[in-house]
This record gives structure tokens, sequence and C-alpha cells, in this order.
């Protein structure tokens, strides 16, 4: 069987390599793909936006699953156009996609489940926001309401920083219409964790959590990113605090979707925060998230074609899923001055060294083939992706591989998992 995966980055190079390695699955074609998916699959130059070309494609090559990597191609409603061609496909409608789309929307489908998550304001006007602002100083979080590439959320220590932020989203439209309104949201204080499942919309299977290094700094100092490492399992979520997020979060808001007669298959991803009062939802994400797709589909033994084609197909009930015991950590090398500007097009040496460690997967994003060079082409360039007797060895692993990984201005951080390793020390 065929299968088409839409988008770029590195979880859809983690996804083409898994898929393949089904033996039910012929050929893993991805649109538009990086040089990464281009060794493990067939790349198809057609941007994850023309909607119209990646149906005919499917239709041509008799695609049997498509698998939307990405969530503005979701909340563009691609998955709704695959369906209405008889594609199966992984991956919410664009009415459900509004769970990540929109932040408004989703607080508020969180309220509706009973589902605990910060109070929040939302404005659409500077002057209010900026006299909410000053009557409530004090820490807080500004977030766009759209998409903004995971960096539409601002962490305010005081009220200049909200102000600024405010600013910048409804004045000087950093985000664009994505900042047409703003969440000014209660700041918790805790332990980020992710918890991701996947259902089709009747049966929901919660897969091991994870833990994401948003920050680009060691110290989770510096801005926030699309994610500079994750590991997984996360010991921060015990099994007993899954069973809880599952009863009192997945469950729920999969009953409020369905309610809202948008019921939702696909990957349903909660970002956590563990406070001192309890467990809340800061947000929810209608995908795989990257880079912590990569540490999860190290360690997933079943068949991920199996996996997805029963969502699709609302037979997730008949699936049982197996997992490698052991942890996997994922490090993310990224242009210099990301998540600023950055160069393009420097070449990335080192790669056949790093992939012939035991162990050990380099999952490509931002990257292009240029010739017989692989070059870099976006802000996160590779995740280095290793698999370990313990988190300890895991870490060791994929750092070996990153020492051995070689282009001008690289960044990474040093101490991806050294949380979770110093709670298990």
């Amino acid at each position: 069987m065929r299968v088409l995966v839409v988008g770029q980055g590195g979880r859809e190079h983690a996804l083409v390599w898994k898929l393949k390695a089904s033996p039910k699955v012929t050929e893993v074609y991805c649109a538009p793909g990086n040089a990464g998916t281009a060794h493990d699959g067939i790349n198809v130059p057609i941007d994850e936006s023309d909607h119209r070309e990646l149906i005919r494609f499917a239709i041509k090559q008799k695609i049997a699953l498509a698998v939307v990597g990405p969530e503005a191609p979701l909340c563009a409603g691609l998955a709704d156009q695959f369906r209405a061609a008889s594609i199966p496909v992984f991956g919410p409608s664009k009415e459900a996609a509004e769970l990540e789309g929109s932040k408004i929307f989703c607080k508020q489908i969180l309220q509706k489940g009973h589902v605990p998550t910060g109070a929040y304001h939302v404005f659409h006007d500077m002057q209010r926001a900026m006299n909410f602002i000053n009557a409530n100083p004090g820490p807080c979080v500004v977030k766009a309401d759209g998409l903004a590439a995971g960096k539409g959320a601002v962490v305010c220590d005081n009220d200049e920083e909200a102000l600024a932020a405010c600013h910048r989203m409804l004045v000087e439209r950093e985000f664009g219409h994505a900042g047409d309104q703003i969440i000014i949201e209660e700041r918790l204080v805790g332990q980020e964790a992710s918890v991701l499942a996947i259902t089709d919309g009747k049966t929901i299977i919660t897969l091991p959590p994870c833990q994401d290094h948003k920050a680009v700094f060691d110290g989770d100092e510096g801005p926030n990113t699309g994610g500079m490492g994750a590991y997984c399992p996360a010991p921060l979520i015990s099994q007993e605090m899954l069973q809880s997020v599952e009863e009192d979060v997945l469950i729920p808001v999969t009953h409020a979707m369905r309610q809202s007669k948008k019921p939702f298959r696909g990957v349903l991803y909660a970002g956590l925060m563990l406070t001192p009062g309890g467990m809340k939802v800061l947000e929810f994400n209608v995908r795989f998230g990257d880079p912590e797709c990569q540490p999860l589909l190290m360690r997933l033994k079943s068949d991920l074609f199996d996996l997805l084609l029963a969502t699709a197909e609302g037979r997730l009930d008949e699936i049982e899923v197996e997992w490698d015991p052991r942890p996997s950590v994922c490090v993310v090398m990224a242009s210099g001055g990301y998540p600023g500007s950055y160069k393009k097009g420097i070449t990335i040496h080192g790669l056949a060294e790093a992939a012939q460690l035991e162990g050990v997967k380099v999952f490509h994003a931002g990257t292009k083939r240029d010739g017989d060079r692989v070059v870099t082409s976006g802000g996160r360039v590779l995740g280095i992706t290793a698999v370990g007797d313990d988190l300890l060895s895991a870490k060791k692993r994929a750092y070996q591989a990153v020492s051995l990984i070689r282009f001008d201005g690289a960044i990474y951080r040093t101490d991806i998992a050294d949380k979770a390793i110093n709670m298990q020390s």
C-alpha cells in the first residue's frame, strides 16, 4: 500500500521513517518533505498548502492513507478534502482542528468539559487590554488566538512585558490575523509535560508522556521556540497521573467536541502544567508534537500504519499498542539566530557518521539537498534521537551523535532530559 505524509519537518520525517517500516507499506511519499524524507521515502514537490494538487496526486497514486502532519493544513481543512475524495486520512476535520487553531475556542471547550485550566480574558482592542493589565499588574501569559508556529505565547514577568506583548500582537500585527484577538491568561507555575493520545472519536489510546523544552537556551532561558528537544517517557507523569489525564482531560474534551458537533479524529495533544494546586491544561494541539513525535516513534514497536489507518476508519478499538521499554531522548540542532532570523544554505557535515551509532536516528527538519550536499533550510535543522537503557544513557548517545554533526552557527541545548535524570538520581 502507498502512504502520503504531508509536511516537511522533523515530525514528518519520523512519520515517514516509521510508516516505511510497516510490512504492509510499499511506498511512502512526503509532500514537500526534506532531505531526510527523501532518504527514507519519496519526496513530492507539492507544497502543503496546495490542497488541490495533493488530492490530485493522492488519487493518481491510489494512496491508501494520507497523514497530515502540521497544524496549518489541518486548520485549513485538508483532511476534509481527502475524505471528500474517499481517501482515508489521519487528521481532524477543519472544525475539529479549531481546538488548536483558536485559543479562545480551546478555552471554551475546556470550560464545557469542566477541564481545569488557567483563568483568561479575551481582547481585540489595545486600549482595553492596556486597561486590564494596568488594573491587574503582575505575571501573565499573552497569547495570539490563532496559529503562530508555536511562537504566539509570550510569558510575561510584569505588566511592562505584558503591554509590550499586546502591542506586538494587536498593533504591530507581528502574527497577522492570528493576533486579531488575544488572550491574557493567568500565569501558571510548575513543570510542563505533554500527553498525547490518538482517538477515532470513540476509543482513546493514550501515548507515553513526553516533556518538551521550549526555551532556546539551557536552564529554560531565552525566548520560546517550536521545541529544542524532548524525551519520552517523562517520569514527572506517573501512571496514576496518566490515568487522571485520561479521565479528567482527554475523555471530557472528546465528549465536549462531540457535543459541539465537531467530533475529533486524530491526535489530541494536551500541554499540561503540573502546579502545586493540581494539573491544569495550558493548550491543545491537534497533531503530533515536533519534537515529541521523534522520541515517541523511536519507542513504538507496533505497526504505525495499522494504528493510523484504524483511526482513520473509526476502528481504533481493534488496535493494541506495544512500546519499547527503553527511554528516548531527542536533541534539536538549530540555526544560529533561531528563533529570530538565521542564514540558510549552510552545508551540514557528519550525518553519515552520526547515523552509524547504535540506537540513534537523525531526523531532518529544516534541511534540503543541494547537489551532493545536505544544507540547512530552516530554523530547527535536525532532531538527533537516541534510545538507551535509561534516560542518562539515551542522553549520552544523543549528544555523542550531536558531537559528530557540524554546520556553521549550529546551536543546541546541552541539558535535554536533565530534569528527569536529576529526579531519578
